[in-house]
C-alpha cells in the first residue's frame, strides 16, 4: 500500500514538474507588448475581442506609465506607442538607445513627420506613381502660416482653383485638427484660419477610400466623403463650409449600392506598390491612408491625407490582422538573434 502511495506521489511530482517546465516555456512564447497610449486610444483600441485573441495566441498586452523610466518596466518585446510632446519623444529616444532588442511602433521622429501636413504628402508627390494599374498623385496644396487676409491673393497667384479644402496644418490626432472647412469663392478665403493646408477639391463621387497598412497586411475599406461640386454649384455658392471629421465609422459606405465607377477599389497590385514604398519612405509600419479617384475616371487617385496608428477598431477583423501583425514582429526579432 505504502508502494503504491509512493509510486502515486512520485507521479504527481513528476507531473507538477512538467506542468511547471510547460508553464515555463509557455512563458517564454509570451509576447509582451507595452502600450503608451491616451485613454480614448486605449478604449477604442484594446477591446475585449482583441485583448482575448491576443492571449489566446501568447500575446500579453501591458500599460505603460509615461511618468516612469521605460527601463524599469517590462521586460518589453515590443511598444505600440501614440503619445506626444518632446518630452515623450526623447524618452523613446533614449530606450531605442539602450533596448535596441525591442521593437517600438513607430520611431517617433517618423510619427512627427506626419503631423504637419506640408511635408506629410511630399513623399507621395515624389514617387510620382504610375503604371499599368492607375496613378496616385496629391491633390495641388498650398501652405498658409499667417495673415488670412493676403489668402485670396496668394492663392490667385498660385494659380490654384476654387473650391480649396481647408486643413488645420497640424495633425496632431485631436478632433480639431480633422475638421475641413471648403471655400467656394475668393472673398471666404479671408474668413479662414492659418495656419492651415489649402487644397484644390477634386470631385470624387462622394466616396473616399481608407487604407489600413499593418506591416505587410493592407485593408481597404469605404466612406461616405463630400459630395461633388458642380460648375453650376459653384457659380452659385459663397461662403465658407465647415465638416466636422469626415471619414467616420458612422459613414461606412461598404453596403452602400454604389455605382461601380465611384466604388470599386483601388487596383490592389497599386495599394501594394504604394503602401511598399510608403512603408520605406516614411519608416513606418502602422499608419493609414485617405485616398480618392477622381470622378470620371478610372485610374487616376489622389492621397488626401496620412494618418499615423489610426483608428484600428473600425477596420473589419483589425484583431486577427493586428495580432498576426504582432506575431511576425517578434519572428523577425528571432531571425535577427537566438530566442
Amino acid at each position: 500500500m505504502r508502494m503504491q502511495e509512493e509510486i502515486c506521489c512520485k507521479i504527481d511530482e513528476e507531473r507538477t514538474e512538467n506542468e511547471i517546465v510547460s508553464f515555463h516555456q509557455s512563458q517564454k512564447k509570451l509576447v509582451v507588448v507595452g502600450y503608451a497610449l491616451t485613454s480614448k486610444k486605449t478604449k477604442s483600441f484594446l477591446q475585449p475581442k482583441l485583448e482575448g485573441l491576443a492571449r489566446n495566441k501568447g500575446i500579453l498586452f501591458v500599460a505603460i506609465d509615461p511618468h516612469r523610466p521605460l527601463s524599469d518596466q517590462g521586460p518589453f518585446d515590443i511598444v505600440l506607442q501614440k503619445l506626444t510632446g518632446k518630452e515623450w519623444r526623447q524618452i523613446l529616444e533614449d530606450y531605442r538607445g539602450t533596448h535596441p532588442e525591442v521593437t517600438v511602433l513607430d520611431p517617433p521622429d517618423a510619427i512627427q513627420h506626419l503631423h504637419n501636413r506640408q511635408s506629410m504628402l511630399q513623399c507621395v508627390a515624389d514617387m510620382n506613381l504610375s503604371n499599368a494599374y492607375g496613378k496616385v498623385g496629391v491633390p495641388r496644396q498650398l501652405v498658409i502660416e499667417k495673415d488670412a487676409s493676403s489668402i485670396p491673393e496668394v492663392v490667385n497667384n498660385a494659380g490654384l482653383t476654387l473650391p480649396l479644402v481647408a486643413k488645420p496644418l497640424v495633425n496632431d490626432g485631436s478632433a480639431k485638427s480633422h475638421e475641413l472647412s471648403l471655400a467656394y469663392d475668393q472673398y471666404s478665403l479671408k474668413k479662414l484660419e492659418p495656419p492651415l493646408v489649402l487644397q484644390e477639391f477634386v470631385n470624387h463621387g462622394g466616396v473616399l477610400f481608407k487604407v489600413y497598412i499593418v506591416g505587410e497586411a493592407i485593408k481597404v475599406v469605404r466612406r461616405f466623403s463630400l459630395p461633388d461640386v458642380t460648375k453650376q454649384e459653384l457659380s452659385k455658392s459663397a461662403g465658407v463650409f465647415r465638416f466636422p471629421r469626415v471619414s467616420c465609422a458612422a459613414a461606412s459606405a461598404d453596403d452602400a449600392d454604389l455605382d461601380p465607377s465611384v466604388g470599386e477599389l483601388p487596383p490592389r497590385p497599386l495599394l501594394e506598390r504604394l503602401a511598399k514604398e510608403l512603408r520605406r519612405r516614411l519608416g513606418l509600419r502602422l499608419f493609414n491612408l485617405d485616398i480618392i479617384r477622381e470622378h470620371g475616371t478610372r485610374d487616376h487617385f489622389y492621397v488626401i491625407d496620412i494618418n499615423y496608428f489610426p483608428g484600428l477598431g473600425k477596420m473589419p477583423e483589425y484583431e486577427h490582422i493586428f495580432t498576426d501583425f504582432l506575431l511576425s514582429l517578434v519572428q523577425s526579432q528571432c531571425k535577427k538573434k537566438p530566442c
